[in-house]
């Protein structure tokens, strides 16, 4: 069940954000992992002790054309790398890192936004497992009128491209959402149909093609911002729920949404999860990911509908597998819990390979799969 946070609540969060945050500055720690998408470490992320990996010159200070450069839904992306609702808070985390920046990276996808604020499920949230992680958040977000109306003033649209995450728990509420974040500076927005329809008897919206279709359409009707449908892997057609998106409305699609999982702890026999069950993210998913991503590719294309391509991206070689299968630009997110400064490796790793094949864009790899 969702919490629904009252005012106490709220201003609590909101001082324990801010000591949280002062912590984090004082001390100057900036993560610590450990087995996070099976690496097998304990480290700090010092900003000082950060080892820099060569960052690619920006694009838009250098002459020659930029292979990593695309046309997503209208939108001019200097780099394929999207990184990932829920991985990012909204937008601001990571900037934190030295050596870490915007720019590197072609749109940021900000954290699932709800009508009202909700403190997510209870804990445990995070598990890490072989290979991956599961969580189960909740949607833990300060709400749709907080968000544009505090945060984003404070992004530098410059630097990138803001996508809005739109969250709900029916079908009004997805369209109020998409109706505050159409009337503010926000560049597209991605339809988390993943979340449950209380409706419905709680039967996800992603997981009925029908049910998808109905909120892509009502969002549509509130907006002529780009839309991508961000699709969930728990369903059994996700070719016929791409199509019917398409019909109703979809400009883009994001392949893919966590799968769902659990986790138990075997001393004490109960779940890890305080939700019970999770969404399991990080490279376990990956082949599961590049599957669906070339099954919506194949329905996608005639109508030139792009896609991002997600799940356990974690090197350029990653990347390439999912452009090749179909995807137009690719999303980074559990990886960057154990490496901030990734998207700059993955950038050269995806120039370097299309040098060495003689291709002049990254749109030459999207769909290059030979059958």
């Amino acid at each position: 069940p969702v919490v629904e946070p009252g005012a106490p609540q709220l201003a609590l969060l909101e001082i324990e954000a801010q000591r949280f945050d002062q912590v984090q500055r004082d001390t100057r720690i900036r993560t610590q992992p450990n087995d996070v998408a099976g690496v097998r470490w304990n480290f700090w992320l010092v900003e000082n002790q950060v080892k820099h990996w060569r960052r690619m010159p920006h694009p838009m200070s250098d002459s020659k054309p930029n292979p990593l450069h695309l046309d997503f839904c209208g939108l001019s992306f200097d780099s394929p790398i999207v990184l990932l609702s829920g991985c990012v808070g909204f937008g601001e985390e990571y900037t934190r890192v030295e050596g870490f920046s915007n720019r590197d990276v072609g749109a940021i996808v900000l954290k699932g936004t709800t009508g009202d604020a909700r403190l997510g499920n209870k804990p445990h949230r995070i598990c890490e497992t072989s290979m991956g992680m599961l969580n189960a958040i909740g949607l833990q977000n300060p709400g749709a009128a907080t968000v544009v109306d505090d945060i984003l003033p404070g992004l530098d649209f410059a630097e990138t491209r803001f996508i809005a995450n739109v969250s709900g728990s029916t079908i009004e509420e997805y369209v109020e959402v998409t109706r505050r974040f159409d009337d503010s500076p926000i560049d597209a927005i991605e339809i988390n149909i993943s979340c449950p329809n209380v409706k419905e008897g709680g039967v996800q919206f992603g997981n009925v093609p029908e049910m998808s279709a109905r909120v892509v359409a009502a969002c549509r009707a509130k907006t002529n911002k780009p839309i991508i449908t961000k699709m969930s892997p728990n369903q059994t057609d996700i070719a016929e729920n791409a199509r019917l998106c398409i019909e109703a409305g979809s400009d883009a699609f994001a392949v893919i949404n966590t799968v769902m999982g659990m986790a138990i702890d075997i001393e004490q026999r109960k779940p890890i999860i305080g939700n019970v069950r999770g969404g399991l993210s990080g490279p376990a998913i990956k082949p599961i990911a590049i599957l669906k991503t070339q099954q919506v590719y194949e329905v996608a294309k005639p109508h030139n509908v792009p896609i991002i391509g997600q799940g356990g991206i974690t090197t350029a070689d990653d990347a390439i597998e999912f452009m090749i299968a179909g995807a137009s630009a690719i999303g980074v997110g559990t990886a960057l819990f154990y490496d901030p400064l990734v998207c700059p490796k993955i950038n050269d790793g995806i120039a370097d390979y299309l040098g060495r094949h003689g291709m002049q864009s990254v749109g030459d790899l999207t769909g290059s799969l030979e059958l």
